[in-house]
């Protein structure tokens, strides 16, 4: 049986994924790439805690499209913001962390 190093259970009933779902800060935010496609873009999620390739995997699951995770961020093509901001609230992320940001369409920033 093995032991969890941070929280000292075992690792059926580790909690560490739990607590670092509900403390961290999530941003999301959609920017345009080649040919005018949009992408929506998760970032904020600390890869040590939670394991980002299985969240990446739920997340373009449940909205339907493709994605990567690269350098500590998600990638999902298309605008998902508000379908993501539900998706990350039910599972587990504190949906006061979450942080949707809107883009400002002529100079294609963020404000």
């Amino acid at each position: 049986m093995k032991i969890c190093d941070v929280c000292g259970l075992p690792d059926e009933l580790c909690v560490c994924e739990e607590i670092a779902r509900e403390v961290q800060t999530v941003k999301v935010y959609t920017v345009r790439r080649r040919f005018g496609k949009l992408m929506t873009i998760v970032e904020g999620i600390d890869e040590h805690d939670i394991d980002i390739r299985e969240l990446t995997k739920e997340l373009k699951a449940k909205c339907a499209c493709g994605g990567t995770a690269k350098k500590g961020q998600i990638e999902l093509q298309g605008d998902h913001k508000k379908r993501v901001k539900e998706v990350l609230a039910n599972m587990g992320f504190s949906s006061d962390t979450i942080e949707i940001r809107e883009m400002d369409r002529k100079s294609n920033r963020r404000r």
